[in-house]
């Protein structure tokens, strides 16, 4: 099993929201993180859950890339509730890590059904006025894409080197925390030469 099948990478389809534009999607996602923010409590929290359910319903996302998505956020989810029911109570607790989770699928639903291009595209696109104060907006949309790509990569590395540690009896984390550091920092090096020998970066 590859590790970025939990994690949100483009499926081509014919659902509805998957042809649905891209600026509508967009704007979705930040007015339901901010719906998140505002509206407090734990049966808000559970509606907004069942929300995300339903749209990756709507976007057949199949169930097990669901569960693996969820499972991915978990851990943070838990850390992120403990801390809550430790400083505010269990009710903050249960609704941080729903509002979590929500998130979590609500950016499954929109990767799922929306290429990063399209995605790109349309930032460039929406930035273009920029241009006139000095902002490029290809090379903004450059760096926005590399931190989008970047993000999987690096819990690939992340989880590569753990097991690599465990397969070799080393369970304590500096024993994978120094090697995948390592690996990350070489990774950076070699995204900067690739761009470099484009040309890229050198005004």
């Amino acid at each position: 099993m590859s590790y970025l099948d939990g994690l949100g990478v483009y499926r081509p389809g014919d659902s509805l929201l998957h042809r649905a534009p891209v600026g509508p999607k967009l704007l979705g996602l930040v007015v339901a993180s901010i719906a998140l923010v505002v509206v407090r409590g734990p049966a808000s929290a559970v509606a907004f859950l069942l929300g995300g359910l339903a749209l990756a319903a709507i976007a057949r996302i199949p169930l097990l890339r669901v569960l693996r998505a969820l499972r991915s956020l978990l851990l943070l989810a838990l850390a992120v509730a403990a801390l809550q029911w430790w400083s505010s109570g269990l009710a903050r607790a249960v609704e941080s890590l729903l509002d979590l989770l929500t998130l979590g699928l609500l950016g499954l639903t929109l990767s799922h059904t929306t290429a990063v291009t399209d995605m790109l595209d349309a930032f460039v696109r929406w930035i273009t006025p920029l241009r006139r104060l000095g902002v490029d907006p290809e090379r903004v949309a450059l760096t926005v894409g590399l931190a989008i790509q970047s993000l999987p990569a690096t819990l690939t590395l992340a989880l590569e080197t753990r097991d690599a540690a465990r397969a070799r009896g080393l369970r304590t984390p500096r024993a994978y925390l120094t090697p995948f550091v390592i690996r990350v920092v070489a990774r950076a090096h070699e995204t900067g030469d690739a761009l470099h020998a484009r040309g890229i970066g050198d005004d």
